[in-house]
Formats: structure tokens, C-alpha cells, sequence
């Protein structure tokens, strides 16, 4: 799937690249959906990604132990002095080279080679494809969407949020492990749509520590119904689960389906 995660990232960065290139000033400075930051701010966090993917700063004296979401902030805190200019030049320069890099990781040895990503987890190299994927596809449509007309109507195909849902639903049991810690109950997420599927959020096993995801929903689960496109949005905590889903099924489990829904946060 990371292979398909790669050429959707592939179309998006050309969408991106489509939107970002006519913004005007005035269009640079508006909120983005994303909570304090500014369309600018995103094209920033995007363009600051994919140059540390081709040509990585220098590692620090010491070893930098914050969360990632903090990270992402100070490679964009780095560029508030620069003109709107210079970051969509970072990437343009900076984009199909990172892309190309994503490529080699698709092959081994490197493919199946893990590694850590801050308090995100751990995954195999060739899915970081479907991390950008996803990032493109949360930012462009959702965040950019909120302030830009061209990047909302952009289509929510099925090959784009796929490779979003892989990397949100590899994610989910690291990513969500504090918040799900306290859960006991599972929830079947049931898309229609693009990208339509079942997939069944599961508690641990005895002798486990980690939720699962299974691709298929689970009889004794509450089910949890809406598109793809909207779990995008608001499985990061961009908008309320409740607003964009119907809880159905097990009537007994869907106040602790409920709980379940409340501790997705996937970055």
C-alpha cells in the first residue's frame, strides 16, 4: 500500500503546488483550519518537511526530546522571517526531491527497516510515503481548503484518502495509546464513500498493551458511520466525531464506543 501512498503523494504535491503558486498576499495571511496556524504557516510546515527530507539540518549537540507536533513548530517558527516568496520556493525546489527520496525507500533494504518517529512510534521506512500522503491530504484539503476555495473543492478521490487511512489507521495504536488507556470498549469505523471500508478498533488482547485495527467490522461493537473525507478531519481533532458520524448498533456499547471515538488523535 505504501507504493499506492506514494503516487497519491505524487498528484498531491502537484495540487499543492497548483493552489500555493496563485495565492496572493492577502490570500498568504489568512487562518488556516489548523488551530494558530495561517495558510503561510502550513505552506511552511510542508515545504520545512520535505527539505529536511533531501537535506536534513545537522543534528544538534544534544538530543532534541520533544513531541513531533512541537518539532513541526520550530522548523516553521525558523521561516517567520521569510517572504512568502521564498517559502514557495522552498517548495518548489524542495517537493518532487522528496518525493524521489520517498521512492527509494519503497525498495530494500530500506523499506522494510524501522524506524522512530518521536512519540508517534515506530514504522517501517516505506510508509512514511503514506504519512505525507496523509499530511498533504489533511492540509491542503481541510486546513488550506478552510481559507482557499480552489484547495476545498479539490476532490476527496479514492486513491488520496486510501493512502490517508493507511497511515492514520498504522498510527492509531501508538499515536492514541495515552488516551486509549483508558478505554475499554472497541468501535467499528464503517466509511462511505471514497475509500469506503470497515475496520474495527479493537481493545488489547490479555497480555497485550496496544489497540489493534482490524479490517472488518466487529458484531459486538458500536459502529461509528460517516466518510473518509470527514475522518480526516476529525480524527486529528480539527472538528467534534460527533458531528460528522452516526453511532449505531450494540446499544450497550456505545457510551464506551463513545469514550473510544473521544480518544482518537492521530497526527
Amino acid at each position: 500500500m505504501s507504493k499506492a501512498g506514494l503516487e497519491a503523494l505524487e498528484i498531491a504535491v502537484q495540487e499543492v503546488k497548483a493552489v500555493i503558486s496563485t495565492l496572493t498576499e492577502e490570500e498568504w495571511t489568512r487562518p488556516s483550519g489548523c488551530k494558530g496556524w495561517s495558510v503561510r504557516d502550513l505552506v511552511a510546515h510542508m515545504s520545512s518537511n520535505y527539505k529536511e527530507t533531501v537535506d536534513p539540518s545537522p543534528a544538534p549537540a544534544e538530543p532534541i526530546n520533544l513531541p513531533a507536533e512541537r518539532m513541526m513548530d520550530m522548523l516553521v517558527d525558523m521561516r517567520d522571517g521569510w517572504t512568502n516568496q521564498q517559502i514557495l520556493d522552498e517548495y518548489l525546489t524542495f517537493a518532487d526531491q522528496a518525493v524521489a527520496v520517498l521512492a527509494s525507500m519503497q525498495e530494500e533494504p530500506l523499506a522494510s527497516t524501522v524506524i522512530p518517529l518521536a512519540d508517534l512510534g515506530s514504522y517501517p521506512m516505506n510508509q512514511l510515503a503514506d504519512a505525507y500522503a496523509f499530511d498533504h491530504y489533511c492540509h491542503l484539503r481541510h486546513d488550506i481548503g478552510h481559507a482557499i476555495p480552489a484547495a476545498a473543492n479539490l476532490p476527496h478521490d479514492d486513491a488520496a484518502l486510501s493512502a490517508a487511512l493507511v497511515w492514520m489507521l498504522a498510527g492509531t495504536p501508538e499515536m492514541c495509546a495515552p488516551a486509549l488507556a483508558s478505554c475499554t470498549v472497541g468501535v467499528n469505523l464503517v466509511f462511505e464513500g471514497p475509500a469506503a471500508g470497515s475496520y474495527a478498533i479493537t481493545p488489547p488482547a490479555a497480555g497485550a498493551t496496544l489497540w489493534s485495527v482490524v479490517p472488518e467490522a466487529n458484531p459486538a461493537f458500536a459502529s461509528a458511520t460517516g466518510t473518509a473525507h470527514d475522518f480526516v478531519s476529525w480524527a486529528t481533532k480539527r472538528a467534534n466525531w460527533s458531528d460528522y458520524v452516526t453511532l449505531s448498533g450494540n446499544s450497550g456499547a456505545q457510551a464506551g464506543a463513545a469514550a473510544t471515538l473521544d480518544a482518537l488523535n492521530i497526527i
